[in-house]
């Protein structure tokens, strides 16, 4: 049995990081539908199912891997915003951070050193500040 499946998988796309998420919400969907009892969300659930079985089973490998780039570049994008929100929160408790009102480049300063004259490393434009 495992060997036939094998053989019709050959040459078949399989799953990816897509597949996997639109399985994830496919899930999602149908929790929610249990609980609720919309008739919507199970039909937009067994859509979302159709579709991530046809990726599985597709032979065209170039179509499905550009479209789970695509993903992947989105979800990188989102990371990459929530990382910098995380560490300029986590950074708040120690410096300011000021742009230069010259570039827009943004400077860190330390907290708790009074009114200090800042000098800008990109453009070389002084400004006081209080930090």
């Amino acid at each position: 049995m495992k060997r036939r499946f094998m053989e019709f998988m050959s040459g078949r796309y399989g799953a990816d990081q897509l597949s996997k998420f639109m399985l994830g919400v496919c899930l999602v969907c149908l929790v929610v539908n249990m609980f609720t009892g919309i008739r919507g969300v199970y039909v937009i659930a067994l859509v979302i199912l159709g579709v991530c079985y046809y990726r599985m089973f597709s032979k065209n490998y170039a179509k499905r891997s550009a479209e789970n780039q695509k993903y992947l570049d989105t979800i990188w994008k989102i990371k990459a915003k929530f990382g910098k929100t995380k560490n300029r929160i986590a950074q708040s408790k120690d410096f300011h951070i000021y742009k230069c009102p010259s570039c827009g480049q943004k400077i860190r300063i330390p907290r708790g050193k009074g009114k200090i004259c800042i000098t800008c490393p990109k453009c070389r434009h002084e400004f006081e500040k209080k930090s």
